[in-house]
């Protein structure tokens, strides 16, 4: 049995979905693991990963507003507020979501379905840098 690890680091502009399957796929194709498991961390409190259909803008939006709906903005909500108003929230969200995924490797590639990719879900306004540690285990 063969470990490998990695930190990938991505840009945010805006609260949102920003799809990071291929970078995370070239990765493990560099690793020429024939099968096993690939966990994919997040180290941040106020964004998230999910597994979410690629093919229509429309539900990352869709997604993106209900989550806005759940945990809205406001002063008189949150007593944690010292990061923005936009802080308490995200962290509900983050905490509705997932800081990693695991996910199976067969034939040197993550077993996605045909319309499934890999977001972060950056639950802040303002633009942020955001790191992702993957970690691979198999033969």
């Amino acid at each position: 049995m063969r470990q490998a690890s990695h930190q990938l680091s991505f840009e945010t502009t805006v609260r949102g979905l920003y799809e990071v399957t291929e970078p995370i796929a070239h990765w493990l194709a560099d690793q020429a693991m024939g099968q096993g498991l690939l966990t994919v961390f997040i180290r941040h409190t106020s964004a998230s990963l999910i597994i979410q259909e690629n093919a229509d803008p429309d539900v990352m939006r869709d997604l993106d507003t209900f989550f806005t709906w759940l945990a809205p903005e406001g002063p008189d909500i949150y007593r944690h507020g010292s990061q923005g108003p936009d802080d308490m929230p995200a962290h509900i969200r983050a905490a509705l979501t997932q800081t990693h995924l695991a996910i199976p490797v067969l034939q040197g590639r993550m077993t996605l379905g045909t319309w499934q990719g890999i977001y972060i879900f950056e639950h802040r306004t303002a633009p942020h840098q955001r790191h992702l540690a993957l970690h691979v285990m198999g033969e």
